[in-house]
């Protein structure tokens, strides 16, 4: 009785909506499920009456971000101290391997087993749904459903998926997965610039608008302090890199990185500012040169503490000692030696940095609300949708506040590359938590991690090379509409 209450009610202010405005807003997509059975339902049941007015499209999409960062916090208790005792009961960890070659533990490593076997859950579950949400057009197809709404069901799939990986046995599944994870971690890093870039252009086009309706001084100056700022800081680590990760007669490698990536940013900036780049985009600015130019300088700095060169890859911490003490720095010499084995260091600082980058781009990405045509094509989403709702969100009998299905027409953005993007947010988690060592029956070749260098140095050019296209696309391809 209480459901036909419910959709009569539904019915009659349909029915009001068509007399009076001619036009209706977007339907409510929530005339399900009440308290416990809302799990079962839409995304639009998972708000409160507290709730602001929300489309339903972001609502799903922080639901899913929502999973991966709870898989993410998951990752993260397998890897902390004391937890081996408790990881280490599960039935083969260990099997045949009790000491792996070059007296390394098995207990000391079965975190890193347990990350790769949560995050590879959690890229399966993302993939799976990369291939169902394949050309959904709009929320009237059927699977747009799946996307919304049976929350309950997905979080079973889930953690179903993450019981069975942790019945994979050892064999050649790491190795191979790390191999996954590389590339995967690959391409996360250029989505991560390019929603920087996204970012960027969004503060300034909000700034500047602010600015054109008043105060105008006050605004672009502003602006001008975030971009000293930006520009201060990149430079400051590029004098750092130079003086604590390259030696006179070492380090050619980090020597290179960093020369070649000071070089493009400042190509980029000075691109960024050319009259006929400003015709052409008029919200193109320092702003967004001078944050791509800071995320570039960590990702160089990210890459070169991946290096095994132990005089190229000083630690943090005593470079901290060093900074604050400069009395206290030690003559030049050999580097400390390498951790003796079965003490695997989990964490270090460019994991901790890489995390929350993470977890900001994975917030922003959910919400994000962008009239920037090139990201929003590279980001297969439409211009303007975030997180607001033109709409006051209807709040039902039972006090829930419901979404407003925003999709009917068509969607906002790509199920299938949101998802995909969640795939390569799962194998990027899973690199950064576990510092990209690669596996292997040798210690020392654990340590090894050349590639994860190589891979974001490689990267960051690539990122640079996209935000460069962002500029110079309007003049280059001047048949094509960018606006």
């Amino acid at each position: 009785m209480y459901i036909r209450s419910l959709w009569r009610n539904r019915l009659a202010r349909s029915a009001v909506n068509r007399k009076v405005g001619g036009s209706s807003p977007p339907r409510d997509v929530s005339l399900c499920c009440p308290q416990a059975s809302c799990l079962c339902g839409s995304a639009s049941c998972l708000l409160s009456s507290c709730c602001p007015s929300t489309n339903n499209s972001t609502i799903s999409r922080l639901a899913f971000s929502f999973l991966l960062v709870l898989g993410t916090l998951v990752s993260i208790i397998m890897i902390l101290p004391g937890m081996e005792e408790h990881l280490n009961k599960i039935p083969g960890f260990c099997k045949d391997s009790s000491i792996i070659p070059g007296t390394v533990n098995c207990e000391i490593i079965v975190g890193y087993k347990s990350v790769y076997r949560m995050c590879f859950a959690m890229a399966c579950f993302f993939f799976l749904f990369t291939i169902i949400m394949i050309r959904v057009r709009s929320s009237r197809d059927p699977r747009a459903a799946l996307q919304n709404g049976f929350w309950f069901f997905k979080f079973l799939a889930l953690v179903g998926i993450t019981v069975g990986a942790f019945f994979i046995p050892d064999g050649m599944f790491n190795t191979v997965w790390y191999y996954f994870g590389v590339v995967g971690s690959f391409f996360f890093i250029i989505i991560q610039l390019i929603l920087f870039v996204d970012f960027a252009h969004s503060w300034n086009e909000s700034w500047r608008e602010k600015a054109d309706n008043g105060n105008t001084k006050c605004w672009f100056g502003a602006m001008l302090f975030f971009i000293i700022i930006n520009y201060i800081l990149a430079l400051t680590a590029v004098v750092l890199f130079y003086i604590y990760y390259t030696q006179p007669d070492d380090c050619t490698e980090h020597k290179v990185f960093i020369s070649l990536n000071l070089i493009f940013c400042i190509i980029v900036s000075i691109v960024a500012i050319l009259p006929k780049v400003q015709d052409a985009l008029p919200n193109s600015g320092l702003l967004q040169a001078s944050l791509i130019t800071l995320y570039t300088m960590y990702v160089t700095w990210s890459a070169m503490t991946n290096n095994p060169n132990r005089q190229c890859n000083p630690s943090l911490l005593n470079l901290v000692q060093q900074i604050t003490n400069p009395g206290a720095t030690p003559a030049p010499g050999p580097a400390p030696p390498t951790p003796a084995p079965g003490n695997v260091q989990w964490w270090n600082a460019q994991s901790i940095v890489g995390l929350i980058l993470f977890l900001f781009c994975t917030l922003y990405a959910s919400i994000r609300s962008s009239s920037n045509t090139q990201v929003n094509k590279l980001m297969q989403t439409e211009d303007g949708q975030g997180l607001t709702s033109e709409y006051d969100a209807p709040t039902g009998d039972d006090g829930v506040r419901r979404a407003v299905d925003n999709e009917e027409d068509g969607v906002t953005y790509s199920y299938s590359f949101f998802h995909f993007c969640l795939f390569l947010g799962s194998l990027y988690i899973m690199m950064t938590l576990t510092n990209w060592y690669k596996p292997d029956t040798d210690y020392k070749a654990m340590l090894t991690t050349m590639p994860a260098v190589w891979v974001k140095i490689c990267s960051s050019w690539l990122g640079l090379l996209i935000y460069l296209w962002t500029l110079v696309a309007p003049l280059v391809c001047q048949n094509r509409d960018f606006s």
